[in-house]
This record gives C-alpha cells, sequence and structure tokens, in this order.
C-alpha cells in the first residue's frame, strides 16, 4: 500500500471521472471526453444509441442487466462492471451510478466511472484513513500550524478517557501537568519548524484530572504538506506503553539487585544496598529491619517478632525528613503495626491508601513512618531457608500514585533474592565470628613477663570480607633469661586456618622448651606440616597430592647476657633491625623454603645486638596489600621504624597507621622488640677442670657470689645444685665444665660440657652408691632442663629470688 501522502485523489472527482448520462430507457445522452478515453468512442458514435448495445458485450449481458435493476430499485449503484472498449477489448470501470430527475422529462442516469484499479486503490486508502481514526489501537492526533488540535482519534479518547470532540481547537498538551505539557509542546514545534520526523520518543503522560496515574507513551512525530509545499501541521502516533515501561522498568531493577546487592559478606552493607535499590525506582523511602540475632550472624528464631535493628534506609528529597529511627539502632514495632506483623506470620502487608488519621491511629505507632504524607506503605519479610530475617518496609509520599499488586509481586521478589545475600552474610559472618573466637582462643592473650626484651605488638584480623587469616605471634621465655620471637603465617582463611595456627604454635611451644636452635625448630615444623598434609590427604579432605597445609615462619632467640640473636625464617619477610642510632635495615637472612615443602634445609644466622636496638616482626599483612608494591611498603616500614615515635606503643602505631588500611584484606601481625642487656655484675662464671675438687670449688664460688648479691637465703641450695651438676659432668662428660650465675627475675645456674649425652632423672634404688643427684636438683629448684648447643650442652635450673632459705 502506498504511503496516505502518496494516495491519489478521489477517481470520481467531475475533472477525474469518465461521465456518461443515460436517459431512463437506457440511451447515451451525455458522453465526456475521460469516457471516450478510456473506452475509446467518441460522443457522435454513442450519443442517442443503447448503452447496453454500444458498451456491453453479449456474455455480460446478465450481470448488467442485475445492477441495472438494482440501481432502479435503490435510486443509485455502485460497484465495478466489465465495459467493452471501442477495439473489442473488456475495460473493468468502478461506476458511480446516481439517479437525476428531470420532472416532465422523467428521469436520467448520471454515471461516473474510473478504471477499477484507482478505485480500489483509493478505496483502501480511505479504509485506512477511517481505520486510524475510529478502529486503530494506536493514538493520532493531529495539529495545526497554530498547534492546535484539529483532530483525534478514538484510540486517544480511550487513552484519556476525554470524548474525541472535546479536543478539536484545544491547545497542544493542554489536558498535561505542566512538565509532561511542555515537553509535548516543544516536540511538536521542533517537528514543525525542522520537518525532520521523531521517531520512538518516549513521553510521561500525565492528565491534569488524574494525576495520581502515570502514563507513558511511544510518540513519532512528522510533519504535513500540501503538493505545493506549504505547512498543514503535525500528526503524532502515540502508542501507550506504560505496561511494558514497567515491566522494562521492573525487569532493570531486578537486574540492579542482582548486580548491586550482595557485593559484600557484610549483613549491614548488605541491607544499606536494598535500601539504596528501592529508592526512588519503586518506593520514596525506604528501611531495612534485621533481628538482632541476625545481625550477630545467629540464626533467627521462627515466628519471632522482634527485637529489630534498623541497618538500612534511604529516601528521595534533600526536603524530606529523615527516618526515626537511623541505621544502626534498636527499633520496636508495636503488636499491630504491620512490620510486627509480617515478621511474626511471614506474610506480605499492602495498603494501597492509607487512611488520612493512619499516623495518629492507635497501635499504628505512626513514628515509624519517615515521613507524614506517606499515602501507600508496602511490608515485605526478607524470608530465607523458611526463616525470616527481617523486614522490608516501603513507603510513597511524594510520587501520588499508589502501590498496586503488581508492585508487591516486584518488592516480594527484590526481597526473597535479597534475603538469599544477607542470609549468605548473616552465615559468614557466623563463621568469621567462630574463626576469630578459635584464633583469639589460640593466640596469646598477654605478653610473658621476661626481661630480655620490651615488647610491642599489633594484631588485626582480617576484614569480613576476605576472612581471616592464620597469622600468629608468640614470646616465649628461654632458659638463661634468653627469649624467642615467634611470627608465623598459615596459608588460607578460616576456621581450617585458625585450627592449623594453633597446632602450629602448640608446636613451636613444644619446641622451644626443648631450646632448639632456630633452624632446627623450623625444620622440625616442617616435618610437622608434612604430617598434617598426609593426615588431610588420607581422610580425604583435599585430592591426594595436593597441598593442603602451608605456612611461613620467622624464629629468633634473642640472649640478653651475650647481646647475640639467632634467626631463621622459613619463607617469611625478613625482619628489620633499628639500631639505637635510627639506622634501619632489612636483616640479610636466607629466606629458607616456606613451611610445608619438605626436604630442604633451613639456615640460621647470629647478629650482634646493641642495647635499645629494635627487633620487628611482622606478617605479610603490613606489606602485602595489593595495591601496594612490596618493595615500596618495605621502603615505607623502614622509614617508619627509622623515627622511633619514644615509647615502643607509639612506634608500633605509627608503623600501623602508615602502612595497614582501615580494612585489611590479610591479618596484619607486628611485633617490635627493644633488646636490653643483663649488667655484668648480674652474671658470673667459671670454667672448672675435670675433677673430683672442681664439685667443692663449685660450692665456695656459688656462695661467695650470692652472698655478694644479698641472696645469702638461697646460697646452700644454689651451692647444693652447683655442686651435683659440676660432679656429672666429672663423671659423665669427661670435659671442663663451666658454671655460670644469672641473677634477674628468677636466680638462674647453669651448668655447661662440651657433651651431648642427655642426664636422665630416675629414683636410685637404696643400694645404689649415686643417681640420686638430679632427684635432688629437681626437688630443690622450681624449674630445670636441658639445651644442646653445637659445642655440647648446658644444664640449668631456676629458684624464685624470694625463695625461702633451705
Amino acid at each position: 500500500m502506498k504511503e496516505l501522502s502518496e494516495s491519489h485523489d478521489d477517481p470520481f472527482a467531475p475533472h477525474l471521472a469518465a461521465l456518461v448520462v443515460l436517459d431512463d430507457r437506457g440511451v447515451v445522452v451525455g458522453w465526456n471526453r475521460r469516457a471516450q478515453e478510456l473506452l475509446g468512442h467518441p460522443d457522435t458514435a454513442v450519443i442517442g444509441r443503447p448503452a447496453f448495445e454500444v458498451l456491453v458485450d453479449p456474455r455480460d449481458l446478465p450481470a448488467v442487466t442485475e445492477a441495472a435493476a438494482k440501481c432502479r430499485r435503490a435510486g443509485g449503484w455502485f460497484g465495478v462492471l466489465p465495459l467493452r472498449h471501442r477495439d473489442g477489448q473488456l475495460v473493468e470501470l468502478g461506476l458511480r451510478a446516481h439517479e437525476l430527475s428531470r420532472g416532465d422529462r422523467g428521469r436520467e442516469w448520471f454515471l461516473a466511472g474510473a478504471l477499477a484499479g484507482d478505485v480500489l486503490e483509493w478505496q483502501r486508502d480511505r479504509a485506512v484513513l477511517d481505520g486510524l481514526y475510529r478502529q486503530c489501537p494506536i493514538g493520532l492526533v493531529v495539529h495545526g500550524p497554530d498547534q492546535r488540535i484539529l483532530r483525534v482519534n478514538r484510540a486517544i479518547e480511550r487513552f484519556s478517557g476525554v470524548p474525541a470532540a472535546d479536543f478539536r481547537g484545544m491547545s497542544t498538551g493542554r489536558m498535561l501537568l505542566s512538565d509532561d505539557a511542555r515537553k509535548a509542546v516543544d516536540r511538536v514545534r521542533q517537528v514543525m519548524q525542522t520537518g525532520r520526523p521523531l521517531v520512538y520518543s518516549e513521553q510521561f503522560v500525565r492528565l491534569e484530572q488524574d494525576p495520581a496515574r502515570e502514563r507513558v507513551a511511544l510518540v513519532s512525530s512528522f510533519r504535513m504538506e500540501d503538493p505545493s509545499g506549504r505547512v498543514l501541521g503535525v500528526a503524532e502516533m502515540i502508542e501507550d506503553i506504560t505496561d511494558r515501561h514497567r515491566a522494562q522498568r521492573r525487569l532493570a531493577l531486578l537486574d540492579q539487585v542482582g548486580s548491586r546487592i550482595g557485593t559484600t559478606l557484610d549483613v549491614a552493607e548488605t541491607a544499606r544496598e536494598l535500601a539504596e535499590v528501592m529508592v526512588p525506582h519503586l518506593a520514596d523511602h525506604a528501611s531495612v529491619d534485621l533481628l538482632q540475632a541476625v545481625t550477630r550472624g545467629e540464626e533467627p528464631t521462627r515466628a519471632v517478632a522482634g527485637p529489630v535493628v534498623r541497618l538500612g534506609t534511604c529516601g528521595v528529597g534533600a526536603q524530606q525528613p529523615g527516618p526515626p529511627h537511623p541505621e544502626g539502632e534498636p527499633v520496636e514495632f508495636g503488636p499491630d503495626t504491620p512490620q510486627a506483623g509480617c515478621l511474626a506470620e511471614g506474610r506480605p502487608v499492602l495498603e494501597p491508601v492509607l487512611p488520612p488519621d493512619w499516623v495518629a491511629a492507635a497501635g499504628r505507632q505512626g513514628a515509624q513512618a519517615p515521613d507524614l504524607g506517606a499515602h501507600s506503605l508496602i511490608v515485605v519479610p526478607l524470608a530465607a531457608r523458611g526463616l525470616v530475617l527481617g523486614v522490608m518496609t516501603l513507603w510513597r509520599s511524594r510520587r501520588p500514585d499508589a502501590f498496586e499488586t503488581d508492585d508487591l509481586t516486584l518488592a516480594q521478589e527484590l526481597a526473597s533474592r535479597a534475603a538469599v545475600a544477607i542470609d549468605n552474610a548473616r552465615r559468614f559472618t557466623q563463621q568469621q565470628q567462630t574463626a576469630f573466637t578459635l584464633q583469639s582462643s589460640l593466640l596469646p592473650r598477654a605478653v610473658p613477663d621476661q626481661s630480655a626484651v620490651e615488647v610491642a605488638l599489633r594484631y588485626l584480623p582480617a576484614s569480613a570480607g576476605p576472612g581471616l587469616g592464620g597469622d600468629w605471634f608468640d614470646v616465649i621465655p628461654l632458659s638463661g633469661a634468653r627469649v624467642a620471637l615467634v611470627v608465623g603465617d598459615v596459608v588460607g582463611r578460616g576456621i581450617h586456618a585458625a585450627a592449623t595456627m594453633g597446632r602450629l604454635r602448640t608446636a613451636v611451644h613444644t619446641l622451644a622448651s626443648l631450646d632448639l636452635e632456630p633452624d632446627e625448630v623450623l625444620s622440625r615444623l616442617d616435618d610437622l606440616v608434612n604430617l598434617l598434609a598426609v593426615e588431610q590427604e588420607a581422610v580425604g579432605e583435599r585430592p591426594v597430592g595436593e597441598q593442603v597445609v602451608g605456612a611461613t615462619c620467622l624464629y629468633a632467640v634473642y640472649d640478653p647476657v651475650s647481646g647475640r640473636c639467632s634467626v631463621a625464617r622459613a619463607g617469611h619477610p625478613p625482619p628489620v633491625v633499628t639500631a639505637p642510632d635510627g639506622q634501619v635495615a632489612l636483616l640479610d637472612l636466607p629466606a629458607g623454603p616456606p613451611l610445608g615443602l619438605g626436604g630442604l634445609p633451613f639456615e640460621a644466622r647470629d647478629i650482634e645486638l646493641a642495647e635499645g636496638s629494635l627487633l620487628s616482626l611482622y606478617t605479610n599483612g603490613i606489606i602485602g596489600e595489593r595495591h601496594i608494591d612490596a618493595d615500596v611498603a618495605l621502603t615505607k616500614l623502614c622509614a617508619a621504624l627509622a623515627r622511633p615515635a619514644g615509647a615502643l606503643e607509639r612506634t608500633c602505631q605509627a608503623v600501623v597507621d602508615a602502612l595497614v588500611p582501615s580494612r585489611p584484606n590479610d591479618d596484619v601481625v607486628l611485633l617490635i622488640a627493644r633488646t636490653r642487656t643483663l649488667p655484668p655484675e648480674s652474671v658470673a662464671s667459671w670454667r672448672l677442670p675435670p675433677e673430683p675438687a672442681s664439685a667443692g670449688r663449685a660450692r665456695a664460688l656459688t656462695s661467695a657470689k650470692l652472698t655478694e648479691w644479698g641472696l645469702e637465703h638461697l646460697a646452700f641450695t644454689t651451692a647444693l645444685v652447683a655442686s651435683e651438676l659440676v660432679t656429672n659432668v666429672y663423671r659423665y662428660a669427661g670435659g671442663p665444665a663451666t658454671l655460670r650465675l644469672i641473677r634477674e627475675q628468677c636466680l638462674v645456674c647453669e651448668v655447661s660440657d662440651t657433651s651431648h649425652t642427655s642426664p636422665h632423672l630416675r629414683h636410685a634404688r637404696t643400694t645404689d652408691e649415686g643417681g640420686r643427684g638430679l632427684f635432688l636438683v629437681a626437688q630443690m629448684t622450681e624449674r630445670w632442663g636441658t639445651r644442646y648447643t653445637r659445642e655440647g650442652k648446658t644444664v640449668w635450673t631456676e629458684q624464685p629470688l624470694t625463695g625461702t632459705p633451705v
């Protein structure tokens, strides 16, 4: 079909049609030039002759006769008939016949004819025009050059509820709200002036007579011109796409929920994300209230209506008052409120139109409403796995349209999706709290009392997002006034990492009690990690051959008597040493393989530390943030440690402030130890030859030194202990003995020799001449033990300085 702007003129118009006049007997009495052009007969050949004889083929005579009879009965006729051309061919013409009264001269018949094809095409064009105005479901508005409406079709009448006749002469946009009317006027003016059509332009159509009902139309506009180019106006095709627009908006909102809610495993953040998604797409105000148990990560109890905590709020408009309950504060819902019923029964509540006295109504607790102008309400439960976690409340105050059933369905779908994210965050919070509780119980509660170093430390667990790690630290007092400093990091996160950390920390304590060298401690730990891996593979926790346990560790032993520190590391970052003058350096220490690789050696290194030096141990959380280069972080760490802030605690905090973000992605451990040295007058040492007289000399030297130190009450006990230990050296070691006394928080008595034979505590029989020495030592001292070095062994004892004389 041709476009309407290209349609033919009326083929029956006088200047286009073949015109024929017949008298009442069917004789031709009139014949125009167009009739001659279409049928080939000049007027002289047909006037005065019967039309049936000249123009009708005998075979078509029955059809023509029937048409003539109908015309006589009805006084007129319209249809298509085949007529004979002068050359004998048949020409199909559309004919329109009308009766003409001649008074006394009787009747005549006026026939207008045109080619049947032109008539049919003109009829289709007329049918299209008629359909556009009467039957088309798409609205049609015709504007005149003065931007007044000339005509609208019935679809506009149905769309607006205004009779079509009332639109005639109305100015464009007259019935719309001001914002929508201005856009409509601008669009018509633009098309009128430029002649460029606008296709599929979305337009809000809110009528002044029904402002609460929001409609959306798809408008296509084009300019109308006559054949001479004169502008006749603008025609607009208007399609009501309100339902489609709402469906698209709901789909977009569902998509936003999927992309914006649950970005973190944090319950409060997820609740805030839900409230923000609701406004302004679905509501003017939104609040998300969760049961207190949920905020703590606990499993909610069925059919519990409170208490709740408001974790998410959002509202539109800078002038709108805020909610009466800010985020994070508890909220109490009265027993008759929709929220209480929703929590208890798990069923949504839709109140499309709130009564004017709703806020003041008894039992409603109108203070829960964020705006006294609220006129429509939805409350939906946040439920997952059959448990109600809280409620989401939606209000409308600025938008005039009320909530509908479709809005409730959408709110339920959004709440259902969000509830899954909230429940996941809750369960993650529960897991994190369990892991944190386990980790906290496994970490040292306080730094043990010792005199070798002053210690300041920071332990910061990872934020809730990535989960807790397996970092740990330890300060372990050793024999001989020494101290072990330990920092480690287990691979992985969560409860498994925390449990593994606890096992490794226990193992380190056990190995430290054996007074092993740092490299030997790491070797034993490496064996333990491999054993744990084998155990997990055996029970099928991970595929065989996949590393399931791994860790790094740094182990340092500092001796305040000699000022020496022995350090070894297993894949751990090197410690930082700050000299008393502020010079900072990373300790040049072999890296060693991480624990769990097995079969590779570890190497310890001894360094001299002046009194007042800082030895800083840390985990990857200090330097391992993804957005910071490790070398840059180490440089910043050294810079922070180069400017000690006086008190060790301030220095420790300064390092954390400089390098650790507010929400670290990994556990952070920082342990800074300031070295001390024992004064020479608190240490006494003698070398004794391997002879029987050395026992007596040991007693004499010990008694004299303790008298000098004012510890006469310990003289007898310590002299006896020293004598027994030196005697054992003479009997079983076969070499010289070194006797050393150390006065610090306790009295330490040590006897060293070149043998690696381990002494054993046993009960001597009554007939035995010996074997009672170590038994007496154990009974007369608070603690005793043996440590081994590359040169031999040392048997040591400890006694409290306030002990009672024996």
